[in-house]
Parts: structure tokens; C-alpha cells; sequence
């Protein structure tokens, strides 16, 4: 172990320093005889940990959770939360400990070990993650961050042939996850129901002071903080929307309090555009279906504000909560206009956007094969292979014409070629659909191969290039990709 090279990790524990009321200390129970799956080299450089650190054994060992590297104090966090609805007292990392916050070249990131054992949180279970799950979080969540979407990040995937029971017999694996924060909406709703006043200011001091210093400098910073949260679920739902994602457990434990994209379970991107879509095979109600996670945002946000009545008055909360919808209906229509090629803003734009989502519902058209289509609108011709997509070619054939002459008003301010451009780095030709990421995990599960993730990785990674080799990921899912079904324990 080169004592210099993990010297350049320079942990700091903030959020342990917050005490035993908001984490326990744990040692990481390390998977045995474990080997490297993969290796995420863009999130070691938010780290600064070199290319050729990556193949060493402290590496390996570090991210199989048997050995703790020095400064790092891991911690179970607590915290509750609404899950499907209904407050579950105390939750907490029941199989992941906060290793520490370490400063990179480009901030600071959180370090999570994900799989690491039992802690005071497990609830029963055995504390570790498998590989399907791990390779899942890991492709899904650089899918994000490619797509420009706010995200945790993840680092690396390591697994044994440690078993781990749940529906079948599978195979234990950690996965290190990145964040710049892991405080959840739940982490307030925890002290708030059991009257711990203290505590809620006391956490909420922690997240301005390391994650939103530049709050400090108003009047009432623990109302910017409510604000920032409001704001940035807002925009960030706004983006999943646009882009087709769908989280799949959008619990208020679930919700991070700076708004990135946080746990990844029984997520699913869009292939045909079906509004009532359920990713989630365990949501049997439909709680989280596509179309309804704009609500629930707010829903949850209003969770969150009942949290911090004991900071703010609850005027100042619902005044607050009441610049939720506007933001992200204005948020949603500017993505769509973007996805659309429309630099201007018309009052009917949102008709047209209206009326060409039912069409594609109506036809099962495929939502990202579509748009990246329709980059490459023709404003005199048939247009056949946006044509093509849609069984009532009529009523595409209608909105069409409309879209020309909304793209006629565009004519001074951008070129066709300056607006196709724009599109194509607005509309992904790749996204994770769950029979790529299947794909990947029975190739590691049946046969080793890795490389598939690899693979995947790098496309996922720059999702708006065209990634001539793997174009067969651009064309519509197999038949039996529809079959396939996720859950929670996913």
C-alpha cells in the first residue's frame, strides 16, 4: 500500500462531526476475495486519483470495503422518510456507509460505499448489494451526468462470489457512489417527528455551511435553503420530464436536499412516450408514474417544509411552496422548446408541444428515437421517417405543418443548420433503456464479461454523439425487452 498515493485523498468528516444523533460509526464489512468489475476513470478524476492508481490492490481493497483508507471515519447515516405515502419512522443506511468528504480538483464529493454490511439501519437485512443492482446504479447514474442532469456520480463496482439471497441466489458487489451531498429530505422529517428542534437547525446549519455557503450571506438563510430546495427539485423533475426518465421511488428518503438525482432502484427511461408509464413492477398504484412525478416533487417538498416549521413560519414555507408549479412548468416548456429547435418564445408553443405528445402516445412512438429524428426535419418535403413513426401518418402529417411554419417565425434569429445543431446536443441519440443494462448484467452475471459495461459506460458517458459501433443501442428496444420487469429490489 503506497502510503503516498492515498495520502492525495484528503478526507474530512464533516458530517460525522455532527455527532451520534446523525450517524453511527461503522466498520465496512469487506466482500471477500474480490475482484474489480469496473472502474469509472472520469469520477476518479473528480477525485485526483490517478489512471494507474486504479489497477493497484489498495484501490481494489478500498473498494471492496476491506480496508479503510486513513482519515476516513464511515458512518451510517439516519434519517426517515414517506415511502408510497406513509411515514416510516426511522430508515437510515441499512447497507452503505459515508466513508467521508474528500476535496478533489474540481470540489467536494462525498464518499459512499454501497454493500458494506449491516448496520443499526438494516431493518433485518443482510446489508449488501448485489451486482445486478450495482451495475444498474452505475450505468443509470453517469446516463444523467452525460445528459447534463444533476446526479450523484459513481466510481467503481467490485464483486466476489460472496452469495446474497433475494429473489434467486446472487452475486455480493459494492459500488462506491460519489455525491456532493447525502443529506435527504427525510434527514429533516427524522428530527421534526420526534421533536428534536435542535437537531433540525443543527442540520440544517451543516448543509448551508457545506453545501450552500453562499446562502450564509442572506437575511434569512434557513429560508434560502427551503428556497434552493423547492427550486432545484423543480428544475431537476423538469429535466427528467424532457429527457424521458423515470425514477421509479420517489420517496421523501430519496429526495436530495440540494436536488441531484439520488438512488437508483427500479428507474426506467421511456421507449414508446406512454405518460401513465410504471417503471417501478413494486408501485402497484401507479404512486410514481411518469407522469405523475411533477406532483409528487411537490408533494414531497411540502413534506420537507413540514420539516422545518420549527425554523420558519409557515407562511414563509407555503410561499415558497407556491413557486414550485410556475418554475417547473416554465422549466418543462423551455426544455421542450429547445427539444423542438424553438429559440423564441409563441404563446401557442405549448399546444403544439401538447398536441405532438398525445400524437405520439396515440401511435407508441419511440420518445428519443423521435426527437433525435426530428433534429433533421426537412422544411420542404414529406419528412418520411419522422412520417413513418406514427400509425396515424394524418395527424402527423397535421402537426407537421404546423411545426413548419412555428419554425418560419424562427427563420431571423437561427439558420435550419445553427437550429439542427442545437438540437442534436439537446436531444440523445442513447439512453439507458433497461434491455441495454440487461443486457450488461447477464454477460457479468453468466459469463464474467465486463466488458459490455465498458462499453456501455463510454457510450452513455456522451449520449448526444453517434457512436458509429454501437448503433444498433439507437434503434427500437427488442421484442423481448417488454417482458422485462424491475422492482425495488432492483
Amino acid at each position: 500500500m503506497d502510503d503516498h498515493i492515498i495520502s492525495t485523498l484528503h478526507f474530512k468528516n464533516s458530517f460525522a462531526a455532527l455527532g451520534e444523533d446523525f450517524s453511527t460509526p461503522v466498520t465496512p464489512s469487506g466482500i471477500e476475495n474480490p475482484w474489480l468489475v469496473s472502474v469509472n476513470e472520469d469520477a476518479a478524476e473528480l477525485l485526483g486519483i490517478d489512471t494507474a492508481e486504479l489497477q493497484k490492490d489498495w484501490f481494489l481493497q478500498w473498494c471492496s470495503g476491506n480496508l479503510t483508507l486513513p482519515g476516513s471515519t464511515p458512518r451510517a447515516m439516519v434519517y426517515s422518510g414517506h415511502q408510497f405515502g406513509s411515514y416510516v419512522p426511522r430508515l437510515g443506511d441499512g447497507r452503505g456507509l459515508l466513508l467521508g468528504e474528500v476535496d478533489g480538483p474540481q470540489g467536494k464529493w462525498d464518499i459512499h460505499l454501497k454493500g458494506a454490511g449491516q448496520t443499526p439501519y438494516s431493518r433485518f437485512g443482510d446489508g449488501r448489494a448485489v451486482l445486478r443492482s450495482s451495475i444498474r446504479e452505475y450505468l443509470c447514474s453517469e446516463t444523467l451526468h452525460g445528459l447534463g442532469i444533476a446526479t450523484t456520480r459513481a466510481l467503481s463496482i467490485a464483486a466476489s462470489d460472496e452469495p446474497v439471497y433475494r429473489e434467486t441466489t446472487e452475486q455480493a458487489a459494492m459500488l462506491i457512489r460519489l455525491a456532493r451531498s447525502h443529506v435527504r429530505f427525510g434527514s429533516f422529517e427524522y428530527f421534526h417527528h420526534r421533536g428534536e428542534t435542535e437537531q433540525v437547525q443543527i442540520l440544517a446549519d451543516h448543509v448551508i455551511e457545506q453545501h450552500l455557503p453562499e446562502l450564509t450571506a442572506f437575511d434569512d438563510r434557513y429560508l434560502a435553503m427551503f428556497r434552493h430546495a423547492v427550486h432545484s427539485t423543480a428544475r431537476l423533475i423538469a429535466q427528467w420530464q424532457a429527457v424521458g426518465f423515470a425514477h421509479g421511488v420517489m420517496n421523501t428518503d430519496n429526495m436530495s436536499i440540494i436536488g441531484d438525482t439520488l438512488d437508483y432502484g427500479p428507474f426506467g427511461f421511456l421507449d414508446t412516450y406512454n405518460p401513465d408509464f410504471i417503471c417501478n413492477h413494486s408501485d402497484h398504484g401507479g404512486r410514481y408514474a411518469f407522469k405523475r412525478q411533477p406532483i409528487i416533487g411537490l408533494w414531497n417538498c411540502n413534506a420537507l417544509a413540514n420539516a422545518l416549521t420549527s425554523l420558519l413560519s409557515v407562511e414563509a414555507l407555503t410561499t415558497v411552496l407556491e413557486e414550485y408549479e410556475p418554475l417547473f412548468f416554465d422549466s418543462l416548456l423551455q426544455l421542450h422548446r429547445q427539444k423542438l429547435g424553438l429559440v423564441r418564445a409563441e404563446k401557442n408553443d405549448q399546444s403544439l408541444i401538447d398536441d405532438l405528445l398525445a400524437a405520439m402516445t396515440a401511435s407508441n412512438v419511440d420518445y428519443t428515437i423521435f426527437f433525435r429524428k426530428l433534429c433533421d426535419f426537412q422544411e420542404k418535403g414529406t419528412n418520411d421517417p419522422l412520417r413513418d413513426l406514427f400509425l396515424d401518418r394524418a395527424t402527423f402529417d397535421s402537426w407537421a405543418e404546423r411545426y413548419h411554419q412555428r419554425l418560419a417565425k424562427e427563420s431571423e434569429q437561427i439558420s435550419a443548420a445553427e437550429r439542427r445543431q442545437a438540437m442534436l446536443k439537446t436531444n440523445p441519440k442513447y439512453v439507458l433503456r433497461n434491455y441495454m443494462a440487461e443486457i450488461a448484467i447477464r454477460k457479468a452475471e453468466d459469463d464474467g464479461d465486463y466488458r459490455e459495461i465498458d462499453r456501455l459506460l463510454k457510450l452513455l458517458q456522451t449520449p448526444f454523439d453517434e457512436h458509429p459501433d454501437c448503433e444498433e443501442y439507437a434503434r427500437h428496444p427488442p421484442v423481448w425487452s417488454q417482458q422485462l420487469s424491475v422492482s425495488c429490489s432492483s
